[in-house]
Parts: C-alpha cells; sequence; structure tokens
C-alpha cells in the first residue's frame, strides 16, 4: 500500500497551478424572501429612511372615504405617488383639497404590503400659493353662499327697542367696555347680557355655539351680538369656521356680527343678520331708534316750552285788558260749579261702592254656607257618628249571641250529663268488663274462676268469679217483662 503525505494548501497557492489541481470558489447559500416579509423589510427600510419629509406636487384622484380617510395621488410632470391622509388629520385640515390643488405634504414614507404599494402617509397639507385661511374662507364662503345662508330674503331686521340684548365675547376685553358705554350714553335703560367666550383658540369655536344656543333656548334676550375686536386672519378664524356660521344661521334670534375692524370680513359678517363694522358700531346701531326717539322728545320739548311761553304771553295780554274783579267771580262761579260736581261724584261712587260691597258680602255669605254644607269636617262627624252607633249595634249583637250560645251549651251539657253512663256511676252503679274487655250484661256468660275488671264511679278493681247463683224461674221472667 502506497502512502501519500497529505499536503495542506490553499486555493491561491501558486503551485496549485502547476500541480494542475482545480478548485471552484464556495458559493454563498441562497435565501429565498416569502413575499410579506420581504415586502415588511423594505417598508422597515423604508420607514426608517423617510420618517420625516415635505413632498410637493399636484393632487389627482381625490377620494374621500366613509371613514373619514382620505386617499389621493401627488403627483408632477414626472412621477406620482399614492397618499393617505387618516381621519383624525383630515379633520384638523384649515382648507377642502381637491383635485388639481397644488399643494406641500408632510409626512413619512410607507409600503402598504396588501398591495406592495409605496404611499406617503400625511400628516399634515398646506396649499403652494394662497394661505391655507384664506383658501379655507374663500371655499367656506362659496359653499355658504351656494346653500343660500347668504340670501338677503333670510335677513331679518333688529327689534326697534329692544328691552335686552345677549353679547357673545371676552369679558376681559375693550370689546365690552367700548360697547357698554355707548349703550349706557345713548340708551340707559338697554339691559345687556354678557355670556363670556374665548374669542380665539381652539375651544373659540365651541364656546361662541353654544352661547348663541344657550341664549336662544334661555328666552331672555331679544337679539344676540357676536362681537370680537379686530385681528389678522389666523386671530379670527373661530369666526370664519362652519359650525359657527351654522350655529348665527339657525339662531331663532336676530344676529348682529361685530367682528374685527370696518375692512375685516368674516364668515359670521355673511350669514348674520346685520353686519356692524365694529363692536361699537353695532351698540349704535342696536340704539339707534330708541336714540332718535329720544332726540325727538328733546326737539317736541323745545318746541313745547316756546309754543307754552307764547301761550302765557298771549294769556298776560288778554288779561291786562280784562277787569280782574269780573274775571275774579267767574273763576269763582267755576269752582264752586265744579266742587259740587266733585261732591256729586264722591256720593254716588260712594253709594256704588256700598252696593257693590253688599252684593260681595251676600256673595260670600252664600259661597260659605255652601262650603259649610259641603264640608269633609262635618260629613267625617256624621260618619264618625254612624260608625259609633254601628259599633254599639255591633257589640250588643255579640253580647246576645254569646249568652245564647252559652245557654244552649248549658242545655246541651245537661243532656250529655243525663245520658252520661259516668252519671249511672254515680248513683252507685259499676261496670263489668271481662278479660277481653267486653261489658257483661248476663252473669251466665261468665265462668267460675274467670277475672273481670270492674268500674266504679271513682277508680277500678279487678275481681275473680268464685260463685254464679242459679237465678229462679220467676226471676227470669221478671225481667222479661222489663225488658218488654
Amino acid at each position: 500500500m502506497q502512502v501519500v503525505d497529505c499536503i495542506e494548501m490553499k486555493i491561491d497557492d501558486p503551485f496549485v497551478p502547476q500541480l494542475g489541481l482545480s478548485f471552484e470558489a464556495p458559493r454563498p447559500a441562497r435565501r429565498v424572501w416569502p413575499v410579506r416579509e420581504l415586502v415588511a423589510h423594505v417598508r422597515d427600510l423604508v420607514e426608517e429612511q423617510f420618517t420625516d419629509i415635505w413632498a410637493e406636487g399636484e393632487i389627482s384622484n381625490y377620494r374621500p372615504a366613509p371613514s373619514g380617510h382620505v386617499y389621493f395621488t401627488l403627483k408632477d410632470a414626472e412621477a406620482q405617488l399614492p397618499v393617505v391622509l387618516f381621519r383624525r388629520q383630515a379633520m384638523l385640515l384649515r382648507f377642502r383639497p381637491e383635485d388639481g390643488l397644488h399643494v406641500l405634504v408632510r409626512g413619512k414614507v410607507s409600503v402598504y404590503e396588501q398591495r406592495g404599494q409605496m404611499q406617503l402617509v400625511a400628516e399634515t397639507m398646506e396649499p403652494v400659493g394662497a394661505g391655507s385661511l384664506q383658501l379655507a374662507f374663500e371655499q367656506l364662503k362659496e359653499r355658504l353662499a351656494s346653500e343660500g345662508l347668504f340670501d338677503a330674503s333670510r335677513k331679518r331686521k333688529l327689534p326697534a327697542f329692544p328691552r335686552t340684548v345677549g353679547i357673545v365675547t371676552s369679558p376681559t376685553g375693550a370689546v365690552i367696555r367700548d360697547f357698554l358705554n355707548i349703550v349706557g350714553r345713548r340708551h340707559s335703560g338697554l339691559n345687556v347680557m354678557l355670556y363670556p367666550v374665548s374669542v380665539q383658540g381652539e375651544q373659540a369655536v365651541g364656546e361662541i355655539c353654544t352661547a348663541i344656543r344657550e341664549f336662544n333656548e334661555s328666552g331672555l334676550v331679544d337679539l344676540i351680538v357676536v362681537a370680537r375686536g379686530g385681528g389678522s386672519l389666523e386671530d379670527l378664524a373661530a369666526f370664519n369656521s362652519e359650525a359657527v356660521a351654522r350655529a348665527i344661521a339657525g339662531s331663532s334670534l336676530p344676529v348682529v356680527s361685530a367682528v374685527g375692524h370696518e375692512t375685516d370680513f368674516t364668515i359670521a359678517d355673511f350669514v348674520a343678520d346685520l353686519r356692524a363694522p365694529t363692536p361699537s358700531a353695532a351698540a349704535e346701531l342696536i340704539t339707534e331708534a330708541q336714540h332718535k326717539v329720544a332726540e325727538v322728545i328733546v326737539e317736541l320739548g323745545r318746541r313745547l316750552e316756546r309754543a307754552a311761553r307764547y301761550q302765557v304771553l298771549q294769556a298776560r295780554q288778554r288779561w291786562s285788558r280784562v277787569d280782574a274783579g269780573r274775571n275774579e267771580m267767574r273763576m269763582t262761579q267755576q269752582l264752586r260749579r265744579q266742587e259740587l260736581r266733585l261732591d256729586d261724584l264722591a256720593a254716588r261712587a260712594e253709594q256704588a261702592v256700598e252696593a257693590k260691597l253688599s252684593i260681595l258680602t251676600e256673595t260670600q255669605e252664600r259661597l260659605n254656607a255652601a262650603v259649610l254644607r259641603h264640608d269633609p269636617r262635618e260629613r267625617l262627624g256624621q260618619s264618625r257618628q254612624r260608625l259609633t252607633v254601628a259599633h254599639q249595634h255591633m257589640e250588643m249583637a255579640m253580647l246576645h249571641r254569646m249568652h245564647a250560645a252559652s245557654s244552649q251549651r248549658g242545655a246541651l251539657n245537661a243532656r250529655l250529663e243525663a245520658l252520661s253512663p259516668l252519671a249511672v256511676l254515680d248513683r252507685g252503679y259499676a261496670l263489668v268488663q271481662d278479660e277481653q274487655g267486653r261489658v257483661v250484661r248476663d252473669a251466665a256468660t261468665l265462668a267460675t274462676g274467670e277475672v273481670v275488671q270492674t268500674r266504679l264511679a271513682r277508680g277500678r278493681f279487678t275481681s275473680r268469679v268464685e260463685e254464679i247463683p242459679v237465678e229462679s224461674d220467676e226471676s227470669k221472667k221478671t225481667k222479661e217483662r222489663r225488658k218488654k
């Protein structure tokens, strides 16, 4: 056997080709990916790399789902990317997306495993060019106008002389102070009821809608003023919301919108029954009719004063031409006639009052008598009396029945005593029984030496038969006759 030495050589050893040997490099093991794992792995890599990105493009194939999620495609001239905006994020948008709108979308890139499709999961979105608030304002304005909420035919007139005005505004701003100052100066009798709300911020929309609804339900005010000072479009966002617009449109009371400065316009201004340029102007418009009435009253007072002065002057001139004594006599006679008429009217009034009092007194007495006849206390007394009599009759009947039952029981006891065998024993007789307990009626049925039981009226004893005398024929005949 030939022994060959083993030499350790590497594949890249320079002696390997010289020996005429060839070796192949080892191949890596093949890995087979399930589709689900491969797509999930790709998704993890993509989401790790693109966690927060901005993408710009044009909206196409916009599809809001019944669940509230929004699906659309973001595209440009070279490519397109599916986008999903979940319900919570979609509700926070300040404008309404639509096909053809150029937008900036912020979110993260992911892969939808069921389709193996890359998509952008959006967090926020804003239009490119016009601001989102302005775009939302224009879209909402167009939509509400198409529904007829801005039509002049549905605008209601303000009450000319309101008694109470409800104002929806901040309790700490300058708006309420200016409003109260103008109302106090122009119409001090007008009541103002403040419903404090936030006029900006996330909670402002809900508080304003609640204030309008509760003023309508309270019935305490005649009209509502929604007021706020000026500000940017972001500051006035609550008054450009659809919820506030529909709350104003649904109000059964007239609503005055006094939001911002004279150059500011909000959705609330278009929906309200009257738009005031400023809150101060709203106070002037509300009190306009009352203020005009006050001005008219002042003017009429001035005219009345001038007329009265003229009449007094004329009267003085006429008085200077008339005899004073004669006028005094005429005035005295006139006063006396008036005094007589006054006395006559007083007497007639007194008679009328007395007659009326007499009628009322008779009516009261008649009603009192009727009430007494139907007084429940009287009926209760009568019922108690009848109950007492019935109770007495029942007691007498019970005693009578008890006496009768007692008498009947005594008679029955007497009869029972008379028929009782014990009574017979009390008269000296005895009851004899044999050993079987049978009553012995004939001595012939006994035998000598038999044991018998004898019962007396009090106690019993046992005896033995010693002798049974034989009865004579005469005795037997006598017994038979007694039996007959």
